[in-house]
């Protein structure tokens, strides 16, 4: 039997670096697929086959012209540098999740981490299921830490400009051993990789997430980013 091309040779452990990646260095440049596809002299399909890091693989000459047209060189595009870890303030109030979930890749965003109470929303792609799903389709994961969402009795102050309440309210509800443990998960996921840190307000003066950003920022030094 004759060997597969390498046009059709399956290699997911190359595929999903390599789909991430492309779509990270044409987003960065704010380029849709069909302008990178021109660019590089592709047809818009195999382009969408190669983001998608499915199991039928590009061939050289193709990976050659769209790293020609993204200005990077082969290395560049199989074995990039890895990105600092950090932590960064996201919320997707005002935003759609196709524009989030693009933001997040742009950003080479590892993790979201949802610390929302109740990961439900009336936002279209926001609900935990819907995001989810998303995110993994961009690989992305995604955690819920659910102990250190913010009750409902305590998002008033957060609205009506009692802020220093809401926070203090806040931190002695993260004094539980169910909120230490998810502190935990969180610090330890921010020392090795890039970690969004959700809710749903804009203004993260505004959000309870503030506090917890502060508290990780206490056990390890690494830098507090708004989501752009």
């Amino acid at each position: 039997m004759a060997a597969p091309s390498p046009e059709h040779t399956p290699d997911h452990g190359r595929a999903r670096p390599l789909a991430r990646e492309l779509r990270a260095l044409r987003e960065a440049k704010g380029w849709s697929r069909e302008r990178l596809a021109k660019e590089a002299g592709v047809q818009p399909r195999t382009l969408a086959r190669v983001e998608s890091g499915g199991a039928i693989q590009p061939g050289f000459f193709t990976i050659g012209a769209l790293a020609a047209a993204l200005e990077v060189s082969l290395d560049d595009l199989f074995c990039p540098p890895k990105p600092p870890p950090g932590l960064w303030s996201a919320g997707y109030e005002g935003r759609d999740i196709d524009s989030f979930v693009a933001t997040l890749r742009a950003s080479r965003i590892d993790v979201v981490a949802d610390v929302r109470l109740t990961p439900i929303s009336r936002k279209p792609g926001f609900s935990k299921t819907r995001l989810s799903q998303a995110l993994t389709e961009a690989g992305i994961e995604y955690i819920h830490l659910r102990t250190l969402g913010n009750p409902k009795d305590n998002r008033a102050p957060f609205w009506n400009g009692h802020l220093s309440v809401g926070r203090a309210r806040f931190r002695s509800l993260l004094r539980s051993d169910e909120a230490q443990l998810d502190l935990d998960r969180l610090t330890e996921q921010a020392s090795r990789s890039r970690v969004a840190v959700l809710c749903f307000e804009q203004d993260e003066s505004r959000c309870h997430r503030q506090v917890v950003l502060t508290v990780v920022r206490k056990r390890i030094e690494v830098p507090v980013v708004p989501l752009a």
